[in-house]
């Protein structure tokens, strides 16, 4: 049995009714719950009295350092069974690591621990090291992502990865680490016997300095499937090291972000033949880079490469206009693999989605989401339904391989007929977002025809920041009570 509950305030009443759910629950979900270090109390019953618990996920509660003390107490009951802990943003510091530290050396079930967005800072985390050299922590995959670390981590870090083999993941994005430090780091990664599979290390203060060294984890580490580096400043040069790793044959890269990395069209060279030869290569993120329309426009031939095996091209704010619309609608029809192509923020304007439309209606296109609408990285922007009810972005998230997302793109009503006709003959569409477009109330209104055809299986519908007046809005409250498997959220 599962308990998953998010962003509800806990009264004592309700408090007492839900521990007596959780003495037989596998999972418990309580994020955003205005936790506190009295309920961890409870919880640390929880754990020593349930052995069937193996995930605890409580991110986004002040539970402070007391909070974590209590449940480690429970954490190191010999009857404690958990295998995935979660205290992401729970307000801890270096404090809390002694505790977690006698955790990871006594509990060989602890597979999993996520405890960024916590001031740890460097000394903190070198404790939790010490916790990983012992020989009893199993320990699969850290996250220490906004855990304040500097270079001074890497010799702990390198240490606790040559003595523990079972590392999988590892993820220090949104530290500041610098080149120096990376390397390092990936010195230590080659050298290592764990077969890492994903490495994230976004915002790490990375440039073209650590590319070689990143290249060569690449070409070592053949288990590493998913590597993020966005939101450093690589450039072109860096890029270009980078994919020397990426196309030796050993490498079998599945994920790459790539977002904001200072890459301009002359790196689609290089992507395009990463793109068209690297079959395990699923998803590559691309967003906030000066590609232009000569750059998406090579990715594109790429993706007409019958060895092009992506599924995911994340290519929003890439300064993209109608003119790379063809190129586009060219590999829609073409590329049977491609299921999701993040392409909003982008000026297309309604003759570049209607030359989108073409391709997506193509008999060969396999597309389930032509992606984009608000700020993909806030982890707290929410909307509602007409309906009333609450959605958070981490749920858009979640069912963005079923989504059409074409928000900030320039498109008024104009294009809406075409698109209503691709909602109504393209099945695999579940979800659709047209926000910060001015359809108005004529483009509103033939969104709506094709969601009342019984052809159409769209079953959300986004419109956040659309004026529509309040006859149409009576129309699409009519919509969702007469078709209650939709969902308009604006």
């Amino acid at each position: 049995m599962e308990l998953d509950i998010q962003c509800e305030e806990m009264s004592p009443s309700r408090w007492a009714e839900l521990l007596t759910t959780m003495k037989s629950c596998k999972t418990i979900r309580l994020d955003d719950c205005n936790l506190s270090s009295s309920n961890c109390q409870d919880l640390s019953s929880i754990i020593n009295t349930n052995p069937s618990l193996t995930e605890l996920k409580l991110n986004n509660n002040e539970l402070g350092d007391e909070g974590v003390e209590y449940l480690c107490k429970g954490l190191l009951t010999p009857s404690c069974s958990l295998q995935k802990l979660w205290l992401q943003n729970c307000n801890l510091t270096s404090a809390s690591c002694e505790t977690l530290r006698s955790v990871l050396s006594a509990q060989p079930s602890l597979t999993e621990l996520h405890v960024g967005d916590n001031r740890l800072g460097t000394a903190g985390v070198k404790v939790l090291c010490q916790g990983m050299m012992n020989p009893t922590c199993k320990l699969q995959k850290l996250q220490l992502e906004y855990c304040e670390l500097t270079a001074d981590i890497v010799e702990a870090l390198n240490a606790a990865l040559q003595s523990k083999p079972t590392l999988k993941e590892l993820s220090l994005s949104n530290n500041t680490l610098g080149d120096t430090a990376v390397k390092q780091l990936c010195q230590g990664l080659v050298e290592a016997s764990c077969n890492l599979e994903l490495l994230h290390l976004e915002n790490c203060g990375i440039t073209s300095d650590s590319c070689m060294e990143i290249s060569a984890v690449l070409r070592s580490k053949s288990s590493l499937m998913d590597l993020s580096v966005g939101d450093n400043k690589i450039g072109d040069s860096g890029l270009a090291l980078l994919c020397q790793g990426l196309m030796h044959p050993s490498c079998k890269i599945q994920k790459l972000w790539l977002w904001d990395c200072d890459l301009t069209s002359a790196s689609c060279k290089d992507l395009s033949r990463l793109i068209s030869t690297k079959e395990t290569l699923t998803e590559i993120s691309l967003i906030d880079n000066n590609l232009r329309d000569s750059g998406m426009e090579m990715l594109c031939q790429a993706l007409k490469d019958p060895k092009s095996k992506l599924q995911e091209l994340w290519v929003r704010e890439c300064g993209l206009t109608t003119a790379c619309c063809k190129a586009v609608s060219s590999a829609l029809s073409t590329n049977k693999h491609l299921k999701v192509l993040h392409i909003g923020e982008n000026k297309l304007g309604d003759a570049g989605v209607e030359l989108l439309c073409e391709g997506l209606m193509h008999p060969n296109c396999n597309i389930q989401s032509l992606w984009e609408a608000f700020e993909v990285f806030s982890s707290h922007h929410e909307g509602s339904c007409l309906c009333g009810k609450t959605t958070s972005q981490p749920l858009l998230m979640s069912l963005r391989l079923h989504l059409c997302r074409l928000g900030n793109c320039d498109l008024t009503a104009g294009c809406c007929a075409t698109l209503a006709t691709a909602m109504a003959t393209k099945q695999c569409l579940t979800e659709l977002d047209l926000s910060y477009n001015p359809l108005d109330d004529e483009g509103i209104r033939k969104i709506c025809e094709a969601l009342r055809k019984p052809s159409c299986n769209v079953q959300q519908l986004i419109l956040y920041d659309i004026l529509w007046s309040s006859e149409v809005d009576d129309e699409l409250r009519a919509l969702e009570e007469s078709k209650p498997e939709v969902k308009i959220i604006s």
